[in-house]
Formats: C-alpha cells, sequence, structure tokens
C-alpha cells in the first residue's frame, strides 16, 4: 500500500553523541576522509546501505547501537577529536584572511547547479562540479563566498538502460528534510519566504534552504510551497527541464530571487552583504537586473544603477558554441516584466536592450542570456585560455571594431577541488614525505609550483599503488555492471561471465562524460576491428571503462549510448570494455584513480575546458587527449599524448571523425600500449612510472580548485570589489552621464590626418632602430582630451595587413586646436622589429572608472583616406 503522507523521523542523539549532528549537516564530511571513517564506524553495514551518507546513517542506526557508542570512551575520543577539527577548520584564519585586508568582505556566487555530493543530487556534469569544487576551494581558503542556486525536487535524472541498450530516466523525488539542509527562518520562526510576481497577477513564492559546505552557506531556492499554484511549485522540479516559459521562470527565481534570498540570509544571520556578485553562466543574469531595481528604489536612475552594479560583477562563460547558451522571445521575456510582472517602475525595454542579439549576426528578436551578462558585468572570463580565445571570438560582435583578442574577455582556467577527488592512498602517498597537515594543505590551497615530495617516492611503490586503484576499480565495476545487468532484465544464471570482465594487471582507459554530440563518445567505434584488436592483443591487451548521460530530450545521444552498449554487449569484447550507467559523483570518485589512462577526444575547440582528466591526473593518471580547454595550455609529452587534429576548412566532419580516430588507434598501438608493458631491469615499466611521478610533481599543483580561485580572487574579486566601491551614487550618475555624453557624441569623433616624418622612411621600407615622428590630427567634436585616449597600435602585418601583435601607445596632445577645431597628437614610433610592419592610430573612451579601453564597444580609426596618405605600411 503506498503512504498518503510522508514524514522524516530524526532520532534523537544521546548526549554524548550530539556532535554527530553538526559533522552530518556540514558537508565537509564529503571531503574529509576522518569524518566520513567516523561515520563508517557508527554503522558499517549501514555506511554501505546509505551510499555513505551521515545523514542517512544516523536515521538509520538503532538505537540500542546509539546507547553502546555513548558509552564507547575510543568511540567518544574519536568524535572529539574530529569535531574539534571541524571547529578549528571553521573559526581558524586561512589564506584570505591573511591576504590582502581590502579583499571584498563576501562574495555572491549565483550557478544553476552546485555538484557538492552524491548525497545532495542538485548536478548534471561539468559545471555543477564545478560549482561545487569552487565551493569547497573558497572554503578551505577561507574566501567568504556565499552560493545561490535552486533546490531541484528530482534532481537531475537517474539512469538506466533497456535490455537493448536504450537510455531510460528515472526522476525520484527528493525530501529537503531527508537532505544536508536546513531551512531558513525568521527570527520568528516563520520560514523566510522569497516572492516573485509573474503575469497574470500569479506569485511564485520561495523558500530557502542552506546547506553548509565547510564555511561557505549554499542558499538554495525552492518553489514547492503549498500557496503556489501547481504550475508554480513546479519551476524548480527538476534541473534543466520544461519548455521556454518554464526555464525562464526557474531562471528569474535563480537571478531576482536569489539576490532576494541573500538580503534574507544576511539580515536574519548578520553575514556581511556582498560586494562581489559572481553569475557562474548566463542562467543567474538576471540578479543584475534585481540588483538595478534595489538601486532605483534609492533614487538612481537605471543607467547610474547599471553603472553600479556592473562594477561589482563577474560573469564566467562556459559555453564556446552559441547553441549552447538559453535564448528566449524577446516577447516572451517583456512579457514577465514590467508593472504587470517582475521589477516594477523598471523599464521593460531596457531590461530587452540588455539581452537581445542587436548586432551583427545576432538575431534581433531573442533575448541572449549571455549577451545580457556580459553587458551587465564589467569583468568577464573564460574557463580556459583556448576557451578565452574563442569566447572573444564568439561574442566580437558586442565590440564592433576591435579585434578578438581585444574584447575584454580574459580567462581563468578550471581547476578541481583534489580533497573530493584523491583516493586517500594517493594522499597517503604525500603524507608518508610531508605529514598528513602539510599534504592536506598542499591539495587545498594549491601555490606550489611543484610537488617535489612525490619525485622521491620510490617506483616500486608508485606501481603497487597504481595496480590496487586498478583492483578496486575492477571489483567496483564488475558489482555495478552486475547491477545494471539486472535492472535490463537478465537473470543470475546468465551473468557468471562478469566475474571475468577486466582485469587488474591490463592497462585501463576511462572516458566518462555527458554525451553531446560533441564529445564523440562513438569515435573509438570508428574502426571496430582495430579497437577489437587492441582489446584483445594477447601480449599489451587494452580494457575501457565508460559512463555518461545523454540529456533526457537528445535522442541523437541516446543512439550513440545505444550504440556503444550494444558494442560492450558482445561476448567476445565485453570482459574488455564496458558501459557503466548511472555516471554521477559516486562513481566518478571510484571511477578516475582506477585509469591509467584518461580519454578525451572532442572536437576542437568544443570543450571548454574538460576537468576531468585533471580529476585522474591527480590520481597519477595519464592524459590522451585532443590539444582543447585545459589539455591544449597545459599538455607536455611528461604527462601524456595529444591526438592529432584534422581541423582545416577543407575537412568535413565525415572525414575529420576518420582521421582522428586512426591517429587515436596508432597512438594506442605505437606508443601507450608499449610503454605501459615493457619491463625494465627491474621487471617494472619504468617509462610508464616517471610519466606518472612528472604527472603528481608538476601538473598536480596546476590543476588545484585551491589555484583557481586564487586567481579569482586576485584578478577578478579584488578589482571588482574596487570598482563598486569607488561607484557609489554620486560617481555612478557622473559616469553614466559621461557615458550619455560621449555615446552623443562619437559619431563626429574622428582621425583626420595622419602624417610621419618622411625622412625615416623611403618607398615604402625603413631601417631597424630608425624612430618616425608621427603628428595625427583628430575632431573630438564635444568631447575634451581628457575624455579620450589617442593611441599609435603598431607591430607586425599580415598578408592582407592586419596588425597581428600589436602593441598600443597613447600620444600626447600638442598644442590648442587649430581653426577647423581639430586637436593635434604627437608621438614616436620606434621600429623595433625586421619584417612587414605597419602602424595605425585609433581614438578611445577614457575615464579613470573604465575597467578596459574597449569597454564601451566605441572606437574610431582613419578612414581609408586618411590612412592611404600616410603610408601606414612598411614592408
Amino acid at each position: 500500500m503506498k503512504a498518503i503522507r510522508r514524514f522524516s523521523v530524526r532520532p534523537v542523539l544521546p548526549e554524548p553523541l550530539r556532535p554527530l549532528s553538526e559533522l552530518a549537516r556540514n558537508l565537509r564530511w564529503s571531503w574529509h576522509p576522518e569524518t566520513r571513517e567516523l561515520f563508517q564506524a557508527v554503522d558499517p553495514e549501514g555506511w554501505e546501505a546509505a551510499d555513505g551518507d551521515p545523514l542517512r546513517v544516523l536515521g538509520s542506526v538503532s538505537a540500542p547501537r546509539l546507547a553502546v557508542l555513548a558509552g564507547d570512551r575510543r568511540f567518544l575520543r574519536r568524535l572529539a577529536t574530529v569535531a574539534d577539527d571541524l571547529d578549528d577548520y571553521l573559526r581558524s584564519p586561512r589564506w584570505y584572511q591573511t591576504a590582502d585586508p581590502d579583499l571584498p568582505a563576501a562574495i555572491a556566487y549565483f550557478s544553476p547547479e552546485f555538484g557538492i555530493t552524491a548525497a545532495l543530487p542538485q548536478y548534471s556534469g561539468g559545471l555543477g562540479i564545478l560549482a561545487g569544487d569552487h565551493l569547497k576551494a573558497a572554503s578551505d581558503l577561507g574566501v567568504p563566498l556565499v552560493g545561490v542556486g535552486l533546490l531541484y525536487r528530482h534532481g537531475y535524472f537517474r539512469q538506466s538502460l533497456s535490455r537493448d541498450g536504450w537510455q531510460q530516466e528515472q526522476y525520484p523525488v527528493l525530501d529537503p528534510n531527508e537532505l544536508p539542509l536546513s531551512l531558513l527562518r525568521e527570527p520568528d520562526g516563520r520560514p523566510a519566504e522569497i516572492r516573485l510576481a509573474l503575469p497574470g497577477g500569479r506569485s511564485l513564492r520561495a523558500y530557502v534552504w542552506e546547506a553548509r559546505v565547510g564555511r561557505v552557506p549554499l542558499l538554495l531556492l525552492d518553489s514547492d510551497v503549498e500557496e503556489n499554484d501547481p504550475r508554480a511549485r513546479d519551476v524548480t522540479d527538476r534541473l534543466y527541464g520544461g519548455g521556454s516559459e518554464h526555464r525562464l521562470q526557474q531562471e528569474m527565481l535563480l537571478g531576482i530571487g536569489g539576490v532576494r534570498a541573500i538580503r534574507a540570509y544576511c539580515r536574519i544571520t548578520g553575514h556581511p552583504g556582498p560586494e562581489v556578485f559572481h553569475t557562474n553562466e548566463g542562467h543567474a543574469g538576471f540578479l543584475g537586473l534585481e540588483r538595478i531595481h534595489e538601486l532605483g528604489a534609492t533614487g538612481l536612475d537605471f543607467d547610474a544603477a547599471l553603472e553600479a552594479v556592473r562594477a561589482g560583477t563577474v560573469f564566467t562563460t562556459h559555453t564556446p558554441v552559441p547553441a549552447g547558451i538559453d535564448r528566449f522571445e524577446k516577447d516572451l521575456v517583456a512579457r514577465h516584466f514590467g508593472d504587470g510582472g517582475e521589477l516594477p517602475g523598471v523599464d521593460p525595454g531596457r531590461i530587452l536592450q540588455l539581452g537581445l542579439e542587436t548586432y551583427d549576426g545576432g538575431e534581433p528578436g531573442l533575448f541572449n542570456m549571455a549577451v545580457m551578462g556580459l553587458r551587465l558585468a564589467q569583468r568577464a572570463n573564460g574557463v580556459s585560455t583556448l576557451h578565452g580565445r574563442v569566447s572573444r571570438e564568439m561574442f566580437a560582435g558586442l565590440w564592433p571594431g576591435f579585434d578578438p583578442e581585444e574584447v575584454p574577455i580574459t580567462s581563468v582556467t578550471n581547476g578541481v577541488h583534489a580533497p573530493t577527488w584523491v583516493a586517500p592512498e594517493v594522499l597517503r602517498l604525500g603524507a608518508r614525505r610531508v605529514g598528513a597537515v602539510r599534504a592536506e594543505d598542499a591539495l587545498a590551497e594549491g601555490g606550489a609550483p611543484r610537488w617535489d615530495a612525490v619525485a622521491s617516492v620510490p617506483a616500486e611503490r608508485i606501481w603497487e599503488l597504481r595496480r590496487s586503484l586498478r583492483e578496486r576499480l575492477v571489483t567496483e565495476v564488475r558489482a555495478r555492471l552486475y547491477a545494471s545487468w539486472r535492472q535490463r532484465g537478465a537473470g543470475t544464471a546468465e551473468l557468471g561471465w562478469i566475474e571475468g570482465v577486466l582485469d587488474p594487471d591490463v592497462l585501463t582507459i576511462g572516458f566518462a562524460r555527458r554525451v553531446p554530440s560533441y564529445k564523440r563518445l562513438t569515435l573509438m567505434l570508428r574502426d571496430r576491428e582495430r579497437l577489437t584488436r587492441l582489446l584483445l592483443d594477447p601480449e599489451r591487451p587494452v580494457q575501457i571503462v565508460v559512463a555518461g548521460k545523454a540529456h533526457p530530450a537528445d535522442d541523437s545521444g541516446k543512439r550513440l549510448v545505444q550504440e556503444l552498449v550494444r558494442f560492450t554487449d558482445d561476448p567476445r569484447v565485453r570482459h574488455r570494455i564496458v558501459f557503466l550507467p548511472d555516471y554521477g559523483m559516486g562513481m566518478a570518485q571510484k571511477l578516475y584513480p582506477g585509469c591509467d589512462v584518461w580519454l578525451n577526444n572532442p572536437l576542437r575547440p568544443l570543450e571548454a575546458c574538460g576537468t576531468s582528466g585533471m580529476k585522474a591526473a591527480l590520481n597519477g593518471g595519464l592524459n590522451l587527449s585532443v590539444l582543447d580547454g585545459w589539455w591544449d595550455e597545459w599538455c607536455e609529452p611528461d604527462f601524456g599524448w595529444a591526438i592529432p587534429t584534422a581541423d582545416g576548412a577543407a575537412t568535413d566532419e565525415e572525414r575529420r571523425d576518420e582521421l582522428e580516430a586512426a591517429a587515436l588507434y596508432k597512438l594506442l598501438e605505437e606508443r601507450i600500449a608499449p610503454r605501459f608493458y615493457d619491463r625494465g631491469p627491474g621487471g617494472l615499466p619504468d617509462r610508464w612510472i616517471e610519466m606518472v611521478r612528472q604527472t603528481l610533481v608538476r601538473l598536480g599543483p596546476k590543476v588545484l580548485a585551491g589555484r583557481m580561485v586564487r586567481e579569482y580572487v586576485e584578478r577578478l574579486y579584488a578589482p571588482a570589489a574596487s570598482a563598486h566601491r569607488a561607484l557609489d551614487a554620486p560617481a555612478a550618475s557622473e559616469l553614466a552621464e559621461w557615458k550619455r555624453r560621449v555615446r552623443s557624441a562619437w559619431p563626429d569623433v574622428a582621425v583626420d590626418h595622419v602624417e610621419t616624418g618622411t625622412a625615416a622612411a623611403v618607398g615604402g621600407s625603413a631601417e631597424l632602430g630608425s624612430t618616425l615622428s608621427l603628428r595625427v590630427r583628430v575632431a573630438l567634436a564635444s568631447l575634451t582630451p581628457d575624455d579620450v585616449e589617442v593611441q599609435l597600435v603598431a607591430g607586425r602585418v599580415d598578408a592582407e595587413d592586419r596588425i597581428t601583435d600589436g602593441t598600443a601607445v597613447p600620444l600626447k596632445a600638442a598644442g590648442g586646436a587649430d581653426t577647423d577645431g581639430r586637436l593635434l597628437y604627437e608621438g614616436p614610433l620606434a621600429l623595433n622589429r625586421t619584417g612587414p610592419f605597419g602602424y595605425t592610430v585609433r581614438i578611445l573612451p577614457a575615464h579613470r572608472l573604465l575597467a578596459d579601453g574597449a569597454e564601451m564597444g566605441l572606437i574610431a580609426v582613419p578612414s581609408p583616406v586618411t590612412g592611404n596618405g600616410a603610408g601606414v605600411l612598411m614592408r
């Protein structure tokens, strides 16, 4: 019979065991081995049944067992030690507290998903895992972050397979009372409630649940509130579900409701208000509109409020293709704002201007969340060096007239939270050399260029560790494969073969990720006979573990999963290649350490970063990847192998896959398998072990989330906080008025005349080391020299006379205006390099409160007539 109502009955812990409740509710346990080991000791069998979730363990342990533990002095000493360690972790100064005292008092970090632990399933893939690692690293560093997201009652889907290998989805219902969450309450005990206005007089209410991620509070908004109508209750039903209006309302709740949730949290708890707001992808972009609305209530007009908001906002894009960005019909967006919807008093037309694709190549009828994110943020970044370059090209239309490399989007390469992803055995390897505390600090805080302690670990110890991790993975794979086949309808008598699946002494390759087409799950199947020969080679066999989920609405991705599953079902190879359904954090934490090689073969440059290979590297796994994302930046022969790409314009997609698959097979056959199996004089694969060692010593420190968060603090958060403080109401109004004046005058700003001293350059050539005297006359219309910067840009030129590595140097004003109102600027042009060389002159807006000369997207350059008369090329 089915229950008509469900309750969560919490255990009453004996007084000596009360600290267990605090330990279970702070998610630091998910990356702190001693806390996990303590809960495992509470109930070893229950720990396995609860999938390592302390809260579930406490909910199922028997009263007699609790009574025994309450009288167990050894257990109570362990409990006191772990509880004291958490208290010290939460209260003691860390890196941030000893850094620059002018750093922001608090930073708000918004993301549509957070992957903290499998016990809080609020993530679908890399974006959420990255957000979770960001929060954990911020906690370890003492960065005063406040996370903001949504609480999805169904989370992301659970994946299983039908008998014929077709992906099936299930959406389990999550009860927040059974999760490591607490409800934010007003001082009188009522739940804190966030409200949004919806079209047609409807309203959207949400409660705020708090997860403690070490030192960092994570606020999750939940629309499953009884006072909501059924449609409003379902706004937070599932991650990335529903149609356009559903997604729009999710993103309004995340952005607008998220700011209101932070305000409520700070008011109730006394937490400092954020000085910086960080938008992790465009889904939360509406947060800037709510902040404009807040400032409007204080008397600032829209333009001044916009400047104040932009100053303190950081926007991170993770998307290398326009198709990956949320876009809405402008009429749908307009219907949700203004006096009939949210943000009354704010002109819906101004809101639309922030997101519409009103640039060359855009679709003016679509509201683009990433475009709004960029227009609402003074600082923006991609998530690897290559992705930063791709992003600058993709969004260059927002800064017309500027070369892509000058588009104000920088990059901070992602990192991964090592304490979450490093196997305990690997951590102990370092701890034996430098001590447990120093090893934990090295993993959590980053900052070291090398981990030299690993350099002296004996080769046999490294090889023993790698084999033990591989053996543990084999055991895990067999258990998961058995469960999967049972779900697919197989009987016990059919599954004896699973006991022979994988071999702990065989070269093991891992491949696990989401399954959009660009990640090319089935590239390895391009030549099935060649792959089969690799798997079954009698002397140098290879075994492969694959996992991944296709989006529920992506039938093409599901077909890729089915194609791979059908190959892995073949009795000839099923002991050497497996597909594991329901890829998630729990599986990943077993998969990364056990793989010798981590495979990644996306279509370059469509992988923004690709952090799974980083997690493998931290466990001594070697990378085999296309040069994309982070691997393009840090690939070295000491760390792994680069799959050559066939990305020329003349190569069609089919041919490209064929060539890159052939390159993959060749690497496995000729370089990777021989290096793994070839033994040195001592019977060990010495060259392989040295690659593992170099991966840990030199690559390990680079891929840390601690390094990443420190970069965000120093390069983005600190400057944003400084700009935020400078943009008080009078300064914001002044800047807004200045921008209005500059934009109004800019059509009449021009470079009228450019001339150089003719003695130094004859016939379009000049000698190295010579200097040209440059004189430029400019028209500034109603602007003054203080409003602009006149620049000389010089450098090498390509065959089409484009300056390819230009350096910009400001020119100096020389005297007043001539009779035509033109101003003279002068400066030297040093010819300090040989070969094709060129220069140009440009005018940019200049103001002390601009973060970048390209910020306004305004530029004036010589006309063709002006340029041709100036001799702008030297060959």
